[in-house]
């Protein structure tokens, strides 16, 4: 037993801990929990804790069904919600077959691979999402559209309002499980809200943002409003991103930062750029998975539509921050266009192979997008060589069935159920008849 096994052992009983709950994440991000007694935790760390696999979403089929979760102690955090005594805490899981092989489906595996192969070239993989949710009224009747909490807008402050309020307690308690906040506001459109993370690790930051998730919906219970992640609510607002800001550290040294280059960007940031744009179309499917992202991406509201890079440029899909003189290891690219209801570990490990893919193959980067690329016709963004993402969930997953890239990061077994279950969810959504239908054609032909 490793030290930080012994310290969860000691902390659980030194702070009245009598549940310890075992998360982990399905193949399409959804979290998944088990509870344990304080005294199966020792067994838990040397064996793991048996489960049926076939039962969870991408997991095994029934006849390879026996698997294994074991907790990493690293992640362990005290649930602030649960109350003060007896407590409840928390530690992230690994799915493992039995005889301790590492599953096939393990999202945090599959990011873990990829940031092996970044660290086989010398780099760390480092990142900060800045995540938007919206905050709507409980109540609303099934198929009505939802009622926000408020009617403010971007940075607007309200004294007394509920986001205010809400950005307080949940960050409050986010911070009390020791995770770091950098930025909190409210959104562009009514009740949508904005807390962005401080930088980590990337897998210290999927598990943040799944803990992250868990914490804004808990926290809206308490104060009797629901919280969503879902990409595209409301039809006349912008919807939720989380924009997510990537570097690569060579040691303690930024490899993106190069003084004297152009906005200090170093040949290894431009090929990374080059990489995240050459493969943007086919990885779009797991950094938007759901048919409502692609209303998104194409509703306008600064959405990345099309697969471009700027500096300034808020309308570009990968955009390089404002330099700080002063600061040459902020340097870093912003990736626009994934949602905040993602899988993170799966498009966290997408983003890095593609941008290591730039690199290893000494890609070019084209010329940046100096123009609002949405003010532009088509005709204009065919002359400069700006291609559009996807349209539609199913022209992401045409894409993504041919990517070697996309299969080669998942692996085969996440790679074709999350293209089964995709192909399911466009064929549900296409077979609906829509309000929109029912209002346009129904009395009129």
């Amino acid at each position: 037993m490793d030290r930080q096994q012994e310290f969860v052992l000691r902390t659980i009983e030194e702070r009245d801990i009598r549940f310890v709950r075992l998360w982990f994440t399905d193949v399409l991000g959804t979290l998944k929990s088990v509870a344990i007694a304080p005294a199966e935790l020792e067994g838990a760390f040397a064996e793991g804790i048996g489960f049926d696999g076939s039962a969870i979403e991408g997991f095994a089929r029934v006849y390879e069904a026996d698997m294994l979760v074991r907790p990493d102690a690293s992640t362990f955090q005290v649930l602030p919600w649960r109350g003060d005594s007896p407590g409840t805490a928390r530690m992230f899981c690994d799915i493992r077959r039995p005889g301790a092989s590492v599953s096939f489906a393990d999202s945090r595996d599959v990011l873990r691979r990829a940031m092996n192969r970044a660290g086989e070239l010398g780099f760390s993989y480092y990142t900060h999402p800045e995540i938007e949710f919206f905050l709507f009224e409980q109540g609303t009747p099934p198929g009505q559209p939802p009622v926000p909490v408020d009617e403010a807008g971007y940075f607007d402050h309200v004294p007394h309002g509920t986001g205010h309020d809400f950005r307080k307690a949940a960050i409050t308690m986010l911070e009390s499980m020791g995770i770091s906040v950098e930025f909190s506001h409210h959104e562009g459109a009514p009740g949508q809200n904005e807390i962005d993370l401080r930088y980590a690790d990337a897998l210290s930051t999927a598990d943040n943002i799944m803990t992250f998730r868990t914490v804004i919906k808990e926290v809206a219970l308490e104060q009797g409003v629901f919280a969503s992640f879902m990409p595209k609510p409301l039809s006349n607002h912008p919807g939720s991103g989380m924009h997510t800001h990537l570097s690569l550290f060579e040691g303690d040294r930024n490899a993106f930062h190069e003084a004297g280059a152009p906005y200090q960007l170093s040949k290894v940031g431009r090929q990374f750029i080059a990489g995240l744009l050459r493969h943007a179309p086919e990885i779009s499917a797991v950094t938007n998975q759901w048919v409502n992202s692609y209303k998104r991406l194409w509703g306008g509201g600064e959405a990345p539509a099309h697969v471009c890079w700027g500096h300034n440029n808020r309308s570009a899909l990968i955009r390089v921050p404002m330099y700080k003189p002063s600061k040459g290891q902020s340097t870093r690219v912003e990736v626009r266009s994934i949602d905040s209801a993602c899988n993170p570990y799966l498009a966290y490990a997408v983003l890095l192979t593609a941008g290591l893919k730039g690199i290893e193959e000494g890609y070019e980067l084209p010329p940046e997008a100096e123009d609002d690329v949405w003010s532009l016709t088509d005709g204009e963004r065919r002359a400069l060589g700006i291609d559009p993402l996807p349209l539609s969930l199913n022209e992401a997953i045409e894409r993504m069935e041919d990517s070697e890239l996309v299969a080669e990061t998942l692996g085969e077994h996440v790679f074709d159920f999350f293209l089964r279950n995709k192909r399911a969810e466009w064929d549900d959504y296409r077979s609906q008849v829509t309000p929109f239908e029912l209002q346009r054609y129904l009395r009129s032909l």
